[in-house]
């Protein structure tokens, strides 16, 4: 992918992963075969993105609402992801990738914890990219976490009311640290966000494609990065704006 000196791609790019089951069923695979298809299409992701400069990749794993799946499948999306954590450790240390994780970890195993939390203390060196896999996570449940942090904070009289704006409340949410979602992606042919990212993907340039995740490929990626350099992202100016702004930049 050839890309100019005047554009720029994405620095934090999100997946909603979807369409696994339906991939089986086209495939006519046993249950939960869509899954394990699903699982080995990341690699590829995360070496591209890493290879043209992405500085954060976020991907919706399993979400608070999964939990009302069939437990069989939770089962084994709870099985599968202790494979993907345990084979990602190494690659992440080979590629030099952090590796995080967001949701809400109260609903997971005590082995599934302990894990993410080996995964990211052996990886917490390296900042170059971030690799984030939502668990057990919602933006819902995002934003209510944060608020009753900050409502504790005020309440031990640690926080002033006064003090909590649109930045200290986006800091202190999931993924605060990094940059908000430039690019967000959902395969599989709905057209939704599904609870993901709510608060940090408010600007996001959005790209939906009936592509179901296990035949997502590097190609459509960059072709997803196409559709976002023609995108003219204003922010709430206008054009006339950005193109001043653009003009001003150049003559600095």
């Amino acid at each position: 992918m050839t890309i100019s000196e005047e554009q720029v791609l994405p620095k934090h790019v999100a997946i909603i992963m979807d369409g696994n089951n339906r991939f089986a069923k086209k495939k006519h695979l046993p249950t939960g075969d869509g899954h394990r298809e699903g699982k080995n299409v990341l690699d590829p992701i995360v070496e591209h993105c890493r290879k043209v400069g992405v500085k954060a990749l976020t991907v919706y794993a399993f979400s608070s609402e999964n939990w009302n799946r069939p437990k069989y499948e939770v089962d084994l999306l709870m099985q599968l992801l202790m494979e993907t954590v345990r084979e990602q450790i190494p690659r992440m240390e080979e590629f030099k990738i952090g590796l995080r994780f967001i949701g809400d970890r109260s609903r997971l195993s005590t082995e599934l914890q302990e894990l993410m939390l080996l995964a990211e203390q052996r990886t917490d060196k390296f900042t170059d990219m971030i690799l984030t896999i939502a668990v057990s996570y919602g933006g819902m449940w995002d934003i209510t976490h944060t608020a009753k942090k900050m409502a504790q904070l005020v309440k031990d009289q640690k926080l002033d009311v006064e003090d909590i704006d649109i930045d200290l409340f986006g800091q202190s949410m999931s993924l605060g640290d990094l940059p908000a979602v430039d690019l967000m992606i959902r395969t599989g042919g709905d057209y939704r966000l599904s609870n993901f990212l709510l608060w940090q993907a408010a600007y996001a340039e959005l790209y939906f494609t009936e592509t179901l995740w296990p035949e997502f490929t590097t190609q459509e990626l960059d072709h997803a990065f196409g559709v976002f350099l023609g995108r003219e992202r204003r922010f709430g100016k206008t054009t006339e704006q950005i193109l001043n702004d653009k003009i001003e930049k150049n003559n600095v």
